[in-house]
């Protein structure tokens, strides 16, 4: 594979996209640096195909990217390959309002052919090629200049290495036929809505003080006006006051800008600066939040008391054996509140419409149903359909009837979740 020097001219770099402009795939990861800055900045992207790479220096006086982000927004027949790329993605998404695609990514794939949550890129890399990646430059200043050859050559090593794993990867989906899995959760990572910063949404990250409309209203509005702070000081919202303190302020408004001396988390500058000032503003002029905006209510505990908490932890147990069984991780299949929902007796769930429903949800559902049991063979459980256990068969006695036992507990709770619709 041809490495080229680093890219820094618009030149160099559109006549790199134009050559990877007819690859069937690009491998890209970048380097950025968001510890002072309410926007990320990015410092270095790296890309290439199965003959090529390159690091190109977003930072070098005059390079244009307009090629780079043409090739990742615009050219669909380029399957662009990141690795746990959500914050890739949002760089991309910051500098043009949309997002790479086609896309893939290969922490999210491993789910589907492994137990890996969320492998990491040194662990893929050690687990399909055998390399150990020197992870000396990880945490490096990637904003100075100029980049080093030893920072250089890490920063590609990380699509050189993905550019041989992808059709490894690849290879295993389509021989164990999972790749269409994968659909739902390649398009969620390209959804320009999850990267849309909505500065009057930004309230919903930070804990509620509580259902009053009133609080809430106060939150709204002070959690959007700490996001245009921090954004035309480009500081990280932090910066401007803590999250604690804003529900605070919501919760316990001062009368007077004097006052913003006693909440904590303020400096006493507060009591007469222009920052103070405009907090003050703001919280006059709140308004209650609105009966559509209004959060749900919190459940409390597990939907069906205790036996819905059991049945839960069934599924959960259900769900750890067949995740094993089927080599695939279970945050792919399902989430916690899905399975407590269905031992609540919902019945609208993604876990019971198509492949998931035939991995997983058919005997989740006969589960809750009373119509599947665990038992243990040779110290392993296993999963035992009612209609199909014998006694004497494979299972002992008191297998049997603990098997039993625990689909009646299931049966019980599925009847009280039909009761309770």
């Amino acid at each position: 594979m041809k490495i080229h020097d680093l890219i820094t001219t618009t030149e160099a770099l559109a006549d790199l996209c134009e050559r990877l402009a007819e690859s069937d795939f690009v491998t890209v990861d970048t380097e950025f640096m968001r510890e002072n800055t309410y926007w990320p900045e990015l410092c270095l992207v790296q890309i290439a195909n199965t003959e090529e790479a390159a690091a190109i220096d977003p930072l070098a006086e005059g390079i244009d990217l307009q090629p780079l982000l043409d090739l990742m927004c615009d050219n669909e027949d380029v399957l662009k390959i990141f690795h746990a790329g959500g914050q890739d993605v949002e760089i991309i998404y910051n500098l043009t309002g949309k997002t790479p695609h086609p896309i893939f990514d290969t922490q999210i794939a491993m789910m589907a052919i492994s137990q890996s949550e969320q492998i990491g890129y040194a662990n893929l890399v050690e687990a399909w090629l055998g390399i150990t990646i020197d992870k000396g430059a990880r945490f490096t200043d990637w904003s100075r200049r100029p980049l080093t050859e030893r920072q250089i050559e890490y920063a590609i090593g990380d699509v050189t290495h993905l550019s041989k794993i992808f059709p490894k990867i690849l290879k295993k989906l389509i021989k164990t036929s999972r790749g269409s899995w994968l659909d739902a959760e390649m398009d969620k990572l390209a959804d320009p809505a999850n990267y849309a910063n909505d500065p009057g949404k930004a309230w919903q990250r930070i804990r509620a003080p509580s259902r009053n409309a009133t609080v809430l209203g106060r939150l709204k509005d002070l959690a959007a006006w700490r996001e245009g702070e921090a954004q035309h000081k480009n500081i990280p919202r932090g910066r401007i006051m803590r999250d604690e303190t804003l529900a605070d302020l919501a919760s316990h408004p001062p009368r007077k800008q004097a006052d913003l001396v006693k909440v904590r988390g303020l400096s006493n500058a507060w009591k007469d600066n222009d920052i103070g000032k405009r907090l003050m503003k703001v919280l006059e002029a709140a308004e209650p939040l609105g009966k559509d905006e209004m959060p749900d209510k919190p459940k409390r505990g597990a939907p069906l008391g205790k036996e819905g908490a059991l049945v839960a932890d069934l599924l959960k147990l259900l769900l750890k054996i067949r995740s094993r069984e089927i080599d695939v991780a279970s945050r792919l299949l399902t989430r916690s509140d899905e399975m407590e929902a269905l031992a609540a007796g919902v019945r609208d769930l993604p876990i019971l419409k198509g492949w998931r429903y035939e991995v997983f949800g058919r005997e989740a559902l006969d589960l809750v149903e009373g119509k599947l049991a665990f038992a243990v063979e040779s110290g392993r459980l296993k999963m035992t359909h009612i209609d199909d256990a014998k006694p004497g068969d494979e299972a002992t006695e008191s297998d049997n009837a603990g098997t039993a036992a625990i689909a009646n507990a299931a049966d019980d709770a599925g009847d009280a979740a039909m009761e309770a619709e």
